[in-house]
């Protein structure tokens, strides 16, 4: 293994970077601060709290959205009838009790005298619109966790059972994630879907009040809530992209959490006396994701290992992240069920050995031309990434992304060679980062087919036997320590900024509920 000599450049190439961001940042940040003079979503009322994230929610459909940044917001207003505590235990919610009636049916005793927004009774009906609407429409996003539901029946108002395709192991952790947010079945069936999308109504503790796309969410307390009254009068989802201004706002007490704090503003938010930073781990890991359609460079192996041995990640942890990671050749970290320890807090780094690879590969310094396309969040990896890759002889034209625009890039699996994406996982299940490398799911988006991978990934979705279906997926990821179809960068932590208005514990699955934060004690 050769020794790291390029983590000062890297943290040079760094130092450069961020000057350039502070001095092309600063206007964009002054309009934005001007736009939210005199807004109700800034955060002097006590009773007004106002979260700052990176990136929008998608629509105000639980079942058609498929990042967390959507989900994080969505969690206030739709409820689940299950759901994961702060140490991801399952709890009850829209649901009392449940049980397994046998492989394939599970029964459900429901909460009674829950009412949606708008006054209508949460009853059976509505489980059974909800998840059929979810399991049979392969046009929604969510539909990929949910269609191995095969019936939902109304046993009574307040009774349910789920009946499945086959056994499956996960059905708790599919009904506590988005997807299975509740939805009105009577107001969606005599008003329709498009006017449900204008005025969502869930069972939640927050109401939907007004989103401004790509600006904020506005979401008021539901004063007839089944957990007691909600903590705060209105909650406001502020959209900032751009880092240099979430810190901005929040030093400029604009919000009172702010998601996504550079490491180099760590310093500068601690040195004030109403601030703080807090963090955790989160179960989100930064990878890069190979196309591996025929005639793609990156279908090379020999290319992929190239990738992976040129790129230094622990020299980006040091740097960029300031510490805060940690690295990793396998997606499924700690605390997901099917985790690998072997492949965890493990890297691989040879420069000379990834040029010659390169060669073997038939390409000379130069030659082996690559798109790589990343949200702006990540713009900083990605131009240290770059940067290691051009070192190794590749030559990397970088497609920086507004959040908004990879979101859609990436819905319509148009990357070219390589996306880089940081990926969570709401279900805790190995299952969660390997399904997308399954034959249907992979079409257009890597291509990636191996039929001894295909048949584990489909024989442990339905193995109820928990120590052999940890083994299935233990041997997936040992084959993918091999082939690369992506190449694991680090397990990020989550880094926030908050003010001394709001008491804050991060979540490792980066959700905020807004009942989670209180308001400090005085």
């Amino acid at each position: 293994m050769k020794k790291r000599q390029w983590t000062g450049l890297w943290i040079t190439l760094l130092a450069v970077v961020m000057v350039l961001s502070a001095c092309g940042g600063g206007s964009k940040g002054t309009e934005n601060n001007t736009a939210s003079e005199g807004s109700s979503s800034g955060a002097a009322a006590s009773s007004t709290l106002t979260i700052a994230a990176a990136t929008d929610i998608e629509s105000f459909d639980p079942h058609n959205n498929n990042n967390t940044a959507s989900e994080a917001v969505l969690v206030n207003v739709f409820d689940y009838l299950v759901k994961n505590d702060s140490q991801q235990k399952k709890v009850p919610a829209l649901a009392t009790s449940w049980e397994q009636v046998n492989d394939t049916t599970w029964r459900f005793k429901l909460r009674e005298g829950v009412t949606f927004h708008n006054g209508d009774p949460f009853t059976s009906a509505d489980v059974k619109f909800t998840l059929e609407r979810v399991a049979k429409d392969n046009t929604l996003k969510q539909n990929s966790y949910f269609k191995n539901i095969a019936e939902v029946k109304a046993v009574d108002e307040h009774t349910v059972d789920i009946i499945t395709e086959g056994p499956d192991p996960l059905l708790l952790n599919r009904l506590s994630k988005m997807g299975a947010g509740m939805l009105p079945a009577k107001y969606i069936a005599d008003k329709g879907m498009d006017t449900f999308l204008k005025a969502p109504v869930g069972t939640g503790p927050y109401k939907f009040s007004k989103w401004t796309k790509d600006d904020r969410v506005e979401l008021v307390k539901n004063d007839k809530y089944f957990g007691g009254e909600p903590k705060w009068n209105e909650v406001v989802f502020r959209v900032i992209p751009e880092a240099s201004t979430r810190v901005s706002e929040l030093l400029a007490g604009g919000v009172d959490v702010a998601a996504a704090i550079p490491s180099t503003d760590i310093a500068r938010i601690e040195g004030e006396a109403d601030k703080k930073i807090v963090k955790a781990p989160i179960q989100r890991v930064l990878q890069l994701i190979f196309r591996q359609t025929e005639g793609s460079i990156t279908a090379d192996p020999k290319v992929r290992e190239a990738i992976d041995l040129a790129i230094d990640k622990q020299g980006i942890v040091d740097s960029i992240a300031g510490g805060a990671g940690i690295v990793t050749r396998t997606s499924v970290t700690p605390g997901n069920f099917g985790a690998d320890p072997s492949l965890y807090k493990t890297s691989l780094y040879d420069l000379d050995k990834a040029k010659q690879l390169l060669k073997e590969a038939g390409y000379a310094e130069g030659q082996a031309t690559m798109t790589i396309s990343v949200s702006s969040q990540y713009k900083e990896q990605a131009e240290v990434v770059a940067a290691m890759l051009d070192q190794a002889g590749f030559k990397i034209n970088l497609d920086v992304l507004e959040p908004s625009a990879f979101s859609e890039r990436y819905s319509s699996k148009s990357f070219k060679e390589i996306f880089m994406i940081g990926i969570g996982n709401s279900l805790f299940d190995a299952s969660n980062n390997y399904n997308r490398y399954m034959v249907e799911e992979a079409k257009g988006e890597s291509d990636y087919n191996n039929p001894e991978v295909e048949k584990l990934l489909q024989s442990a979705l339905v193995n109820m036997d928990p120590e052999s279906r940890e083994k299935q997926y233990q041997q997936v990821q040992q084959i993918f320590a091999e082939e690369r179809p992506a190449v694991y960068l680090y397990q990020m932590e989550g880094v926030y900024g908050t003010n001394d208005k709001v008491s804050f514990a991060p979540r490792s699955d980066e959700m905020f509920y807004a009942d989670e934060i209180t308001p400090a004690a005085k």
